[in-house]
């Protein structure tokens, strides 16, 4: 069975190697922004005064429809203002800012989420599909036993698969939870919005708004996502008051957005194990079919020498 559990295991790698590829790298461009996110945030250094003070500046006509934070780059962006629909604002002058003729670090993380998140052309299908393939590989990698752990291209890939096993389930296995809508949150209770001035006034009253990732209205509700000493959590506001979600596990533990910069790594290292697993697998794909092909190669070459 070893030989022919071997053939699925190099034949699935190769069907799928390019959205393999594409969805590993765009990973673990994105395992860095929670990272970054909670490298970049200063408790106490924003608070409800100062974020309306920014909106009675840029927004007087209140048109924004949502705020989104992002302190790596030390900006606020306006949603729904602006000729481009998008203003953003410099937290430390208030001022605002054209970042349309440089590639900002958000820039990247946004195609990367784009693409992780649909491939191109909205294919998320390819998505889903790629992704199973990925579980079809590790379910394969354990039928064939316990691997020889041995200084060579074989015996670190094999290394690499057994030693980080559980990170690399648990990637595939969230994305497809996030793929299908499990979240294992209750909904929240259709409540009565609030503007987004008074939504700032309240959060501000109970949250240090240093925490803020974004504030926008979804489904008809006012929600907002905290972070939380490394947690992101999310709340729906209205007139009633601030009520959490709870949290959203297989997100939480795909992206690495639950305990700060420790869970960040955590999804970092997994993104360099699935980097290293595919590389190693289709140079062992490349180089096992290169040295079928040689001898006959030269067969064919000596043969016509003879002639």
């Amino acid at each position: 069975m070893k030989p022919l559990l071997l053939r699925l295991h190099r034949w699935t790698t190769f069907v799928f190697s390019i959205p393999l590829a594409v969805l590993i790298l765009t990973g673990l461009v994105l395992s860095v922004e929670p990272i970054v996110m909670e490298l970049g945030m200063k408790p106490g250094s924003l608070n409800s005064e100062r974020l309306l003070a920014l909106l009675d500046q840029h927004d007087k006509e209140n048109k924004a429809r949502g705020l989104v934070m992002r302190p790596y780059e030390n900006r606020l962006i306006l949603q729904g203002v602006g000729q481009g629909g998008n203003l953003g604002l410099d937290l430390t002058t208030g001022q605002a800012v054209d970042d349309s003729k440089a590639t900002m670090l958000s820039d990247v993380f946004r195609f990367s989420r784009v693409v992780h998140e649909h491939f191109v052309l909205n294919l998320d299908w390819v998505v889903e599909a790629s992704t199973y393939a990925m579980l079809v590989l590790i379910a394969l990698g354990l039928l064939m036993g316990w691997p020889r752990i041995r200084h060579s291209l074989s015996g670190w890939h094999q290394g690499m698969a057994w030693i980080g096993l559980p990170l690399v389930v648990l990637s595939p296995l969230t994305g497809l939870a996030i793929a299908y809508g499990i979240t294992f949150q209750q909904p929240l209770p259709r409540a009565e919005p609030v503007p987004m001035r008074e939504a700032i006034r309240m959060i501000g009253r109970e949250y240090d708004l240093s925490g803020l990732i974004w504030l926008r209205t979804r489904g008809g509700r006012m929600m907002v996502r905290l972070n939380e000493d490394g947690m992101f959590r999310t709340y729906g506001v209205s007139k009633s008051g601030i009520a959490s979600s709870g949290t959203n596990w297989p997100r939480a533990l795909h992206q690495g957005d639950f305990a700060g910069v420790w869970s960040g790594l955590m999804v970092l290292i997994t993104s360099f194990i699935l980097v290293g697993l595919m590389g190693t697998g289709l140079w062992i794909y490349f180089r096992r079919l290169f040295r079928k092909r040689q001898p006959r190669r030269i067969i064919g070459q000596d043969a016509a020498a003879l002639s």
